[in-house]
């Protein structure tokens, strides 16, 4: 008998079809989820989709040519809860740990800039320190090879300061004479000197009784020492001679501003500018002494004769034989001094003496500057008015 041919599978309808896909893409989708491929958590399956996996199955057996793979086991929803709120919590403490470094990068970065700005400030300032440092190293430092040809220069010196002979010094003002007086002052009178060489300096021959003039003496030679700026007269050298103590500075020209305000010219060489000029310059050399000299000096007789001027009116502070330093200044260890006209009123009414005594003192320089009057002028046989009484109101 000849044989039939194999009749072929019965080809699936596409309602059974549609069915199959719809069972199949779950199952496909469940062990992508299982093994972290990011896929969301399988639907749950509804009535009609669990009919359609019956029918599917009934078919599938009655055929015997279809199996349908085992359906996955859906991940319990508690266990996706507590992994999602691990996670939550885990990108919170990040931003908490975010949030807090960036505060504290942020508080480094603007200490940085406050930082900064103080050392630029500091560094804007120290080039014109070191100028007037340098420019003053520089003067006394030139000095040296002039006061070496004289034989008053010993080797004995005090730093950059000589110890001069006083046979040269005799020499160099004339045996003191009258003709080179350049001033004369509450504690000596000033003399030019000139030296052999062409170098010319002013020499101030101090009084001889008391010890108030060997306290002055070592007062400002200890001080002018130390003290190097372009606005503070330069020492050059000093002389013992039995009783008599000198001080030789170098030489201003155009001598003091009390001189120049007050005397013949009646301040006709001083122009505006040259009077703001002088003003800064003594400024500039109260703020050295205030703010740059450790310990603080406060010179107590600033006036416009201690203002000196050179041959550019560069003014420049001179005599600080009443000068103190800060630790030196209590009431008890100081005699009330100063200028009248000159001194603070708190510093005459109960002798405190702070910075403000010459803040005070250069308030009426700058008057004194403006307005070309004295400081105190006489009005009447028994009446005195104050410069500073001038810009108050009447």
């Amino acid at each position: 008998m000849r044989s039939m041919p194999a009749s072929p599978l019965p080809l699936l309808a596409p309602s059974t079809f549609y069915l199959f896909v719809i069972f199949l893409l779950p199952l496909l989708c469940c062990p992508l989820a299982a093994n972290g491929g990011g896929a969301p958590p399988p639907m749950a399956s509804s009535p009609a989709a669990a009919a359609a996996s019956t029918a599917v199955g009934d078919l599938a057996s009655s055929n015997g040519s279809v199996a349908a793979p085992p359906a996955a086991a859906a991940p319990a929803p508690f266990v996706l809860t507590v992994e999602a709120e691990e996670t939550h919590q885990h990108l919170r403490r990040q931003i908490i740990i975010a949030v807090v470094l960036a505060s504290i990068a942020g508080v480094m970065i603007v200490l940085a800039v406050l930082f900064a700005c103080i050392a630029w400030r500091r560094y804007r300032r120290a080039p014109d320190d070191f100028k007037d440092t340098q420019s003053t190293d520089t003067q006394r430092i030139a000095l040296v090879p002039i006061l070496n040809r004289f034989n008053s220069f010993k080797a004995t010196k005090k730093g950059l300061v000589a110890m001069m002979e006083y046979a040269s010094l005799e020499a160099a003002t004339g045996n003191f004479s009258e003709s080179n007086v350049l001033g004369v002052g509450g504690f000596g009178c000033m003399y030019k000197a000139s030296f052999d060489g062409g170098f010319v300096a002013a020499v101030k021959r101090l009084g001889c009784d008391g010890q108030e003039y060997e306290k002055e003496f070592e007062n400002e030679l200890d001080l002018l020492q130390r003290i190097q700026h372009s606005n503070i007269v330069s020492l050059v050298g000093f002389c013992i001679h039995q009783e008599n103590r000198f001080i030789v500075y170098e030489l201003m020209v155009n001598g003091s501003l009390e001189t120049q305000l007050h005397g013949p010219s009646h301040g006709s060489a001083l122009s505006w500018h040259i009077r703001m000029k002088i003003a800064l310059d003594t400024a500039r050399g109260l703020e050295y002494l205030h703010e740059h000299c450790n310990p603080p000096i406060i010179h107590r007789d600033l006036k416009s004769s201690n203002i000196l001027l050179d041959s550019d009116f560069n003014a420049k502070i001179s005599d600080f034989g009443l000068a103190v330093t800060s630790g030196n200044r209590s009431k008890g260890n100081l005699k009330l001094s100063g200028t009248l006209g000159y001194v603070a009123p708190e510093y005459l009414l109960d002798g405190k003496l702070t910075e403000k005594s010459d803040v005070y003192a250069f308030g009426v320089v700058l008057l004194e500057l403006l307005l070309g009057r004295r400081p105190v002028e006489k009005m009447a046989p028994s009446q005195c008015q104050s410069i500073v009484t001038w810009p108050c109101p009447s």
